[in-house]
């Protein structure tokens, strides 16, 4: 075929990608190419908090032009964000669940590397880079929580500051200074304020930065407890991996907007001396497993310093591990202990916090304490053993030969029958090959469409929702939203229609 021939039988998609790929030269990008086992989101696990970070600025910055960091004005600024600026209920909203995304993803993030032993094979700075870059995450939970100024978020700040009193009184000291200036609400409030906006910030684009580069450098690590690598094959950037990302944001971002639509933040009380005293105060949900544990009663006073010195000692060891855990083995089958310990301490951590969360305020009795964590402990270390000897049993079985099966003799008659009854391996090939193309589908043009074309519905109907307290004064901001929304709803059941037909039309061809 002639390149004439060639150029005349591309689609406008392709006519689009090459004239993309002209200008900008995206082929040409650094960018490592990516092998075909990556292709699963657990190995976009930083990239979504990349881009949960970028929304995070851009959400902020829009409410930072409104927002007043005083502390008679902090609480009202934010209420008229939320009451009378347009979409400013959902920009709102979508910071804070956004907020508590980007925490959920660093969590996630760091079980897999664990799991998976990521840290291995020279990727040890790797490691350390992502523990620095959880607790920069953690310090933008704790910082941004304080800044509406309500009974909550004061309250909850300051039993977090408290807990720098169980620490020397020289390191205590210093930390208050950092974290409150010079003691005073005002100090505290604009301190946090130049943390959150300034300091964590910059800290985050260099840790973020770092992994970055050193991601390109060492491409992404094979996690055997994700299933097989595959066929080996790898894929440049552009347009393969471009569109598979443009198709896992697309769906990220449109469950945000969905859960920011469907559960608007309502703000508590701002916050007064008053006010304080009526309510029980605990950190946000992400320092309760902490918080649960210092409210056990053997800890109670200055004994918390055990619980701070243990925490701090463990943190120590994660951020080390991969100086001591030198073993070569990276498959979960070969690291009994390991699994165990990680194991246990993820279920400790979810029982804390839920625990927390239903025994607000409440001292634990130590025989409690004993009984349900000491309990949770036992029951997760059984449960991993069980499961491990029933891989290892199911493995040594399957290695055995199997026995020989002497079949017994057919007369023609019966064989022919039973034949007959055996479904033909062509359809069985036919549908195989189906279910190649469909899964292929994934990363189609078809289906990246379908997916912005989601988002925007998302976007759309989460504006209009958010609308509909002040929809007098919105109104003609409702109606493009709604209109934007039926655009879209339209255009994806007229795709899903045609997509149908197709697929309906290639299985009656076979």
């Amino acid at each position: 075929m002639s390149e004439t021939d060639e150029k005349t039988q591309k689609t406008v998609y392709d006519k689009i990608v090459d004239w993309f790929d002209v200008k900008f030269g995206f082929t040409k990008t650094p960018l490592k190419p990516i092998p075909d086992f990556a292709l699963n989101p657990i190995y976009w696990l930083g990239l979504l908090m990349a881009v949960t970070f970028g929304l995070q600025a851009l959400t902020g910055i829009f409410m930072l032009l409104y927002y007043v960091p005083t502390t008679t004005s902090a609480y009202s600024s934010t209420q008229s964000i939320i009451t009378t600026v347009p979409l400013g209920s959902l920009v709102e909203t979508f910071h804070l669940y956004g907020a508590y995304a980007i925490i959920l993803l660093t969590f996630l993030h760091l079980v897999r590397n664990y799991f998976g032993s990521a840290y291995k094979g020279n990727r040890e700075l790797m490691w350390l880079a992502g523990i620095g870059l959880a607790v920069v995450v953690i310090s933008f939970g704790v910082t941004g929580y304080l800044l509406p100024w309500t009974v909550v978020s004061k309250s909850a700040s300051d039993v977090a500051i408290g807990f720098l009193n169980f620490f020397p009184a020289g390191i205590a000291n210093l930390g208050k200074w950092v974290a409150v200036g010079s003691g005073s609400d005002a100090s505290e409030l604009t301190t946090f304020l130049h943390i959150h906006t300034v300091f964590l910030p910059a800290a985050l684009v260099a840790l973020l930065g770092l992994k970055i580069y050193m991601y390109e450098v060492h491409g992404p690590a094979y996690v055997p407890a994700f299933g097989k690598p595959g066929s080996g094959k790898i894929f440049n950037w552009f347009p393969r991996i471009f569109l598979y990302f443009v198709m896992l944001t697309s769906v990220y971002v449109a469950i945000l907007l969905a859960v920011a639509s469907l559960f608007p933040l309502s703000l508590p009380p701002a916050y007064s001396a008053a006010t304080a005293g009526t309510i029980v105060v605990q950190p946000d949900w992400y320092l309760l497993w902490l918080y649960q544990l210092l409210k056990i009663q053997v800890f109670e006073g200055p004994a918390a310093s055990y619980v701070l010195a243990a925490v701090i000692a463990f943190g120590l060891l994660l951020f080390f591990m991969p100086f001591f855990d030198r073993s070569k083995r990276r498959n979960i089958s070969q690291r009994p202990l390991y699994i165990t310990i990680g194991t246990v301490l993820i279920f400790e951590l979810i029982t804390l916090t839920v625990w927390g969360y239903y025994t607000p305020g409440r001292i634990i009795p130590n025989w409690e304490a004993v009984a349900v964590l000491g309990g949770v402990a036992l029951l997760t270390t059984a449960a991993v053993q069980v499961v491990y000897r029933l891989y290892h049993r199911t493995k040594i079985t399957a290695a055995l030969p199997a026995k020989p099966t002497i079949a017994p003799a057919a007369s023609p008659t019966s064989a022919g029958a039973l034949a007959s009854t055996q479904p033909s391996p062509q359809p069985i090939q036919a549908k195989k090959q189906l279910f190649k193309r469909a899964s292929q589908s994934l990363f189609s043009r078809f289906t990246a469409l379908f997916l912005v074309l989601l988002t925007v519905a998302s976007v759309s109907l989460a504006s209009a929702v958010n609308m509909l307290p002040t929809i007098l004064v919105n109104a003609p901001f409702f109606v493009a939203a709604l209109a934007v929304f039926a655009v879209s709803c339209f255009l994806m059941c007229q795709m899903l229609k045609n997509y149908v037909l197709a697929y309906e039309g290639a299985v009656a061809k076979r």
